[in-house]
């Protein structure tokens, strides 16, 4: 069945991103004659229009109220980006005035809007490992960090019953899917991990109506395996309107940008969570170009073949020499090349982030993190994978003007990709519900079922 919904793509983009309110009766008299006929027939019928309004009221539904409060939320962001002001906000401390952003003042009242409304029902079925739990730590922490937050129901975002509730997360951990149940890997068939989902979304689907009543359109999934694109590959139709917030964000793998959103791909270390750093000032870093890394996937060897071990200036290194720290050579650097490997998601891109390097994103066909709101020219280099043998001359031409300012409103981006827990204002895990947040408000669920 088409849906009638807007998509993000388009209509948000445009609506959001596009730079630019009984008295009582005297008493009876006997004295007094009777009102004339055609009075008495006006008063009946007025008093029939307000029972008619009452028993609307009566019957009005709580996916009625949910998609009137959504109704509410457009109009308040037509208006702030109409008249280009901020209203709202009960902490001023930050406002988001960069130009790290598409357009700040949607940006500002589509988060005010969520806070005061956004309710997300974690469904409660399965146990852990499969489901309920995550990894907290490495690549994939992005993927338990939302899960575990997400089943917290002291979350602001938790909705108390699913009837209140605007979107539904499916809380299954890709990651522990594979770990568990591909222990021996055997097989790279996709087929146990679809069954799995599947068979959890036929449970919940069969238990409440909300995901038939969407059509999937506002239930979601969170991960950061590269796996994870497949789980919907075994029932397209099933899963046509469903969203998925993935790390492996690939274009040319089905990854729709008006539907699925970005999960930034995060690496954290054993008992620690995310730590931004300014590291050097500007013009104490005296690395043009900085990587280090494996060798996997065709545009790293395209990289290696290039730039491995060749130039002081676009310092390249499979392997670091004996005693150079990692984390303080990007400190030293200008930019931090993030080139994708096997997949095209790295987390080469927020360490660059937390270490106040200029990210050079080289890649085909990714969509970087919290898109719909961040400009990321603002604040990052892409440079084409057919270009990566002249990094350095691209890099070298870029004025210390403009990379003052790529530098600075790299910095103004860090809030949004920390990691906090509890999830705080403006950081990673808010910054992911936003995004679902905003595929919420472009689908009308009324005009989903009368279809």
């Amino acid at each position: 069945m088409e849906t009638r919904a807007c998509s993000v793509a388009s209509r948000l983009k445009i609506l959001i991103f596009r730079p630019s309110q009984t008295t009582s009766s005297p008493p009876a008299s006997t004295l007094t004659p009777p009102p004339p006929l055609e009075r008495t027939t006006v008063d009946i019928a007025a008093i029939g229009i307000k029972n008619k309004a009452a028993q609307r009221v009566k019957t009005q539904t709580n996916l009625d109220r949910i998609e009137a409060g959504l109704a509410r939320a457009r109009a308040a962001i037509r208006r702030a980006v109409l008249y280009r002001n901020y209203s709202g906000d009960t902490d001023p401390s930050f406002r988001p005035s960069s130009s790290i952003y598409r357009n700040p003042y949607a940006f500002h009242q589509s988060y005010m809007e969520m806070e005061k409304r956004f309710k997300v029902w974690s469904y409660r079925e399965g146990e852990p490992p499969l489901v309920h739990d995550g990894p907290v730590n490495n690549i994939y922490s992005t993927e338990g960090q939302f899960i575990d937050e997400m089943d917290d129901r002291n979350s602001p975002f938790a909705a108390k019953t699913p009837e209140e509730a605007h979107a539904f997360f499916i809380p299954f951990s890709v990651a522990k899917v594979i770990w568990y149940l591909y222990k021996p890997l055997l097989t790279y068939s996709r087929e146990q991990l679809q069954r799995v989902v599947t068979d959890y979304v036929h449970v919940v689907s069969t238990k409440y109506p909300f995901w038939n009543r969407s059509l999937g359109g506002d239930h979601f999934m969170v991960s950061c395996h590269d796996w994870a694109p497949d789980v919907t590959k075994a029932s397209p139709e099933l899963y046509k309107n469903f969203i998925r917030v993935l790390c492996n964000a690939n274009t040319s793998e089905g990854f729709r940008p008006g539907r699925d959103a970005t999960l930034p791909e995060i690496n954290l270390q054993f008992g620690h969570l995310s730590a931004p750093s300014r590291g050097l000032s500007p013009s104490k870093r005296t690395i043009l170009a900085f990587f280090a890394g494996g060798a996997h996937g065709y545009i790293r060897k395209v990289l290696m073949e290039h730039w491995k071990d060749k130039d002081g200036d676009v310092q390249v290194h499979e392997y670091l020499p004996k005693g150079v720290d990692y984390t303080k050579q990007m400190w030293s650097s200008k930019f931090c090349l993030c080139p994708s490997g096997y997949e095209v998601a790295s987390p080469r891109v927020v360490e660059a982030i937390y270490a106040g390097c200029v990210p050079v994103l080289i890649s085909d066909h990714y969509v970087p993190p919290f898109n719909d709101v961040l400009d990321w020219s603002k604040f990052s280099v892409q440079i084409p994978v057919e270009r990566i043998p002249e990094i350095k001359t691209i890099l070298q031409g870029i004025s210390t003007r403009r990379y003052l300012n790529l530098q600075r409103r790299v910095m103004q981006a860090q809030k949004h990709f920390v990691v906090n827990r509890p999830s705080q204002r403006y950081d990673v895990t808010h910054m992911v519900l936003h995004s679902v947040w905003l595929r919420r408000l472009n689908l009308r669920l009324s005009n989903l079922i009368e279809s």
